[in-house]
C-alpha cells in the first residue's frame, strides 16, 4: 500500500493541534500508520507550551499502541501492534521536526516560566538528536539477542499486557494473531538490510534460532501467560476455555507459523553473515558511530577520547581494588585475586530463590535508610524477578522495566539468573542499587509520577543521565553506610571497573577494529568477572554500539558536580536538596545538568 498521501498529508502540514489533548480514536482491526498524526503548520492562538506538548504527545501516542500500554493506556488500539513501515518512521519523524520548528515560531523562551523554557530547550535538544540519527535508521539490527523483535514481543505481551476482564483478554488474542504480519514485515526489512550489508555478526544467529526455537509449538511462554491471566478472571469456565482456545489458534494459525517463516530466514542470513563484529563495516560506519556516542554520552567527545578515559580510569580503579586486596589478606596480584573470584565456589549463589531472597534483604535495608539521602522518592512498588525462561539464554544481565504512570503496573527489576556463576555474590549488593534502590526505579519511577512536566520529558530520556544516575547510586551507596563486607566493597569497584572498561572495549570494536576476542580477552585481563558475563557483555556491545559508554561519562559528571557543590556549600551542603536537583527535572543532557546544578550551588550561597 502507497503512503504517499500520508507524506504528502505531512508535508502540507495539516494541523494536529485543533482538538486539544485528543489523540485519533483509531477504527478497529484498521492498521496503526502515520495517517493518524499529520504534523502541525501553527500553534493554535491561545495554546499554551504545555497544552502544545500535550498534543504532541497525543498525535505520537497515535502511532504508538506500545507506548499507550506502557503507560497504561487500553484503549480501541490495545489489540494491536504499531506500524513497522519505514514511511511511518519517516512520518513520525517529520511530525517531530515539524514540531520543533513550529514551537521555534511560535513561543518565544523568554517569555516562558523556567520550567517551560527547559522543557522548550530540551524538546529542540532532542529533536536536534533524532535528526543527526535519522539517516541512519536502517543500520540497527532488527533481529539481535538484545533487544530482537523475536523475543521483545512475545515479552511485551507477558510483561505489559494487563488482563483485567474479557474485552483486554481478547486484545491479547488479537495481539497474538497480529504478530504473523508484523514479524512477516520485520523479517522483509531484515533481509534487505542484510542484501545492503547491514546484519549482525554470525555468532549472533544461533542466539536467535534458540529464541524462536523456545516460542515454536503450542506450549509456549505467551501461551502458559495468556492461560494464567485468564485463569484469574471472574468469569464462567467455559468463557475462559473460550478465550484460551482463540489464544491457541491465533497462535497456531498466524504467529507460530511466523515464527517459523522468521527461523527460515534467519538460517538464510546465517550463512552470509560477516564475522567482523564492529558497526566501521557498514555503509557511512564511522559518521553512524560518532552519531551513536553523542547522542548516548550527550558530549562531544570523540572516540579516542572516550578510549583513553576508560584507560585512566581502569587505572584508578584497579589502585583502589589493591587497597581492598590487601586488607583482605589476599597474597598474590590482582589477577590472580581476580581469579581467585571467578573459581571459588564461596562467591556464587547455588539457587534462584537463594540469590533472589538476597537481592530482596539489600532491598529493604536500602528503602529503610533513603529518607536520610532523600526528600523525594517512587510512589510506585519495585518487583525483583528472574528474566523469563524463554529469552534468558539470550537477555542481558539484568535490567529494569518503568512503573506505569496509573499504578497498574510497578517498577521490575529483571535479573537474569540463567547462570548463576555469571551473577557474584560479590556484585548483588551494587547490582540491587543500580536497578532497584536508589538507582533506576527511584529515578526512573519518580520521573514518571512528575506530573508538571510535558509527557516527552516524564516518559523520554538522555542515557548518560539515566545510565550515569544508576552508576552513581552505586557509590552512593556506600556513602549511605552499606558495603560493610569488604567483599561487597570490592564488588562495588568491579561495577566501576565493569563501566570503565565499557569505554574501552566499545570503542574498541566499533573504532579501532578490535575483534569479539580482543574485546574478550582485554575484560579477562582487566576484570574479576566470569568467563561467562564477559562473553555476553562483549557481544552486547557489539549489537548495541555506543549505548555501554555513557555510563561512566554519566556517573563522572554526577560526582563531578557533586563534589563542586560539596566545596562550595561546606557545611550547608545537603545530600537530599542536591538529589532534588538532579531528579526533579527529569533526564536532561550533561551539560544542562551541570548549568542546573551551577544555578542551584549559587543560589544556595546567596
Amino acid at each position: 500500500m502507497s503512503h504517499l498521501p500520508i507524506l504528502a498529508r505531512l508535508s502540507s502540514g495539516l494541523a494536529l493541534l485543533a482538538a486539544a489533548g485528543c489523540a485519533p480514536v483509531a477504527v478497529e482491526q484498521a492498521p496503526v500508520t502515520a495517517a493518524a498524526a499529520p504534523a502541525p503548520d501553527a500553534a493554535p492562538a491561545g495554546v499554551g507550551l504545555s497544552a502544545f506538548f500535550d498534543q504532541y504527545d497525543a498525535a505520537q501516542l497515535s502511532l504508538s499502541p506500545e507506548s499507550k500500554a506502557r503507560r497504561g493506556i487500553r484503549d480501541g488500539d490495545y489489540g494491536k501492534w504499531g506500524d513497522v513501515s519505514d514511511e511511518t518512521a519517516v512520518a513520525s519523524h517529520k511530525l517531530q521536526q515539524a514540531t520543533a520548528a513550529v514551537m521555534r515560531q511560535s513561543y518565544d523562551p523568554a517569555g516562558l516560566t523556567a520550567d517551560e523554557a527547559l522543557s522548550f530547550e530540551l524538546f529542540n535538544t532532542q529533536a536536534a538528536r533524532a535528526d543527526r540519527l535519522f539517516p541512519f535508521r536502517d543500520h540497527g539490527y532488527i533481529f539481535d539477542q538484545m533487544n530482537g523483535a523475536q523475543s521483545q514481543m512475545p515479552a511485551f505481551l507477558i510483561n505489559i499486557h494487563r488482563v483485567a476482564n474479557v474485552t483486554e483478554a481478547e486484545a491479547y488474542v488479537a495481539r497474538i494473531r497480529a504478530l504473523g504480519p508484523t514479524l512477516d514485515a520485520l523479517s522483509a526489512q531484515s533481509a534487505g538490510r542484510a542484501a545492503k550489508g547491514i546484519q549482525p555478526p554470525k555468532w549472533v544467529y544461533p542466539y536467535l534460532i534458540s529464541d524462536i526455537g523456545n516460542l515454536q509449538g503450542p506450549a509456549n511462554a505467551v501461551i502458559e501467560d495468556i492461560s494464567a491471566k485468564v485463569g484469574k478472571l471472574a468469569i464462567a469456565d467455559s468463557e475462559k476455555a473460550r478465550l484460551i482456545a482463540s489464544a491457541k489458534a491465533a497462535w497456531a494459525e498466524s504467529a507460530g507459523p511466523a515464527y517459523g517463516r522468521l527461523l527460515t530466514e534467519m538460517k538464510r542470513q546465517q550463512a552470509t553473515a560477516p564475522t567482523q563484529d564492529g558497526i566501521w563495516r557498514l555503509p557511512d560506519g564511522k559518521a553512524y558511530y560518532a552519531a551513536l556516542l553523542a547522542n548516548y554520552t550527550t558530549t562531544d567527545m570523540t572516540a579516542t577520547e572516550i578510549h583513553n578515559l576508560g584507560l585512566s580510569e581502569v587505572a584508578r580503579i584497579h589502585g583502589e581494588m589493591k587497597a581492598i586486596m590487601a586488607k583482605v589478606g589476599f597474597k598474590g596480584t590482582l589477577q590472580q585475586f581476580f581469579d581467585h573470584l571467578r573459581t571459588s565456589p564461596q562467591y556464587y549463589h547455588t539457587t534462584r530463590e537463594a540469590y533472589l531472597a538476597d537481592v530482596d534483604a539489600k532491598v529493604k535495608a536500602m528503602e529503610a535508610r533513603l529518607p536520610a539521602f532523600f526528600n523525594t522518592l517512587p510512589k510506585a512498588a519495585l518487583q525483583v524477578k528472574a528474566v523469563e525462561a524463554f529469552r534468558e539464554k539470550s537477555a542481558g544481565k539484568a535490567f529494569y522495566s518503568s512503573p506505569a504512570p496509573d499504578g497498574s503496573r510497578p517498577g521490575i527489576y529483571y535479573a537474569n539468573l540463567y547462570d548463576l556463576r555469571d551473577m557474584p555474590k560479590t556484585e548483588l549488593e551494587a547490582l540491587a542499587y543500580h536497578e532497584g534502590v536508589p538507582g533506576h526505579h527511584l529515578q526512573r519511577a519518580v520521573q514518571t509520577e512528575l506530573t508538571g512536566l510535558p509527557p516527552f520529558r516524564r516518559f523520554g530520556g538522555f542515557t548518560a543521565y539515566t545510565e550515569g544516575w544508576g552508576l552513581y547510586t552505586e557509590e552512593l551507596g556506600k556513602d549511605m553506610g552499606f558495603y560493610t563486607d569488604p567483599y561487597s566493597d570490592f564488588g562495588r569497584l568491579a561495577m566501576e571497573l565493569w563501566r570503565a572498561c565499557r569505554l574501552v572495549v566499545d570503542t574498541g570494536i566499533h573504532d579501532k577494529r578490535w575483534t569479539r576476542e580482543q574485546a574478550i580477552k582485554y575484560l579477562k585481563d582487566n576484570t574479576p568477572n566470569p568467563q561467562g558475563d564477559i562473553e555476553k557483555a562483549i557481544e552486547r556491545y557489539i549489537v548495541y554500539p555506543g549505548q555501554a559508554t555513557a555510563y561512566l561519562i554519566g556517573k563522572l559528571k554526577i560526582m563531578e558536580l557533586r563534589g563542586r557543590a560539596q566545596t562550595a556549600l561546606g557545611a550547608k551542603f545537603d545530600f537530599r536538596a542536591f538529589h532534588d536537583v538532579v531528579l526533579e527535572s527529569g533526564p536532561v543532557p550533561l551539560d544542562i545538568l551541570e548549568r542546573r546544578v551551577d544555578t542551584w550551588i549559587a543560589a544556595q550561597k546567596g
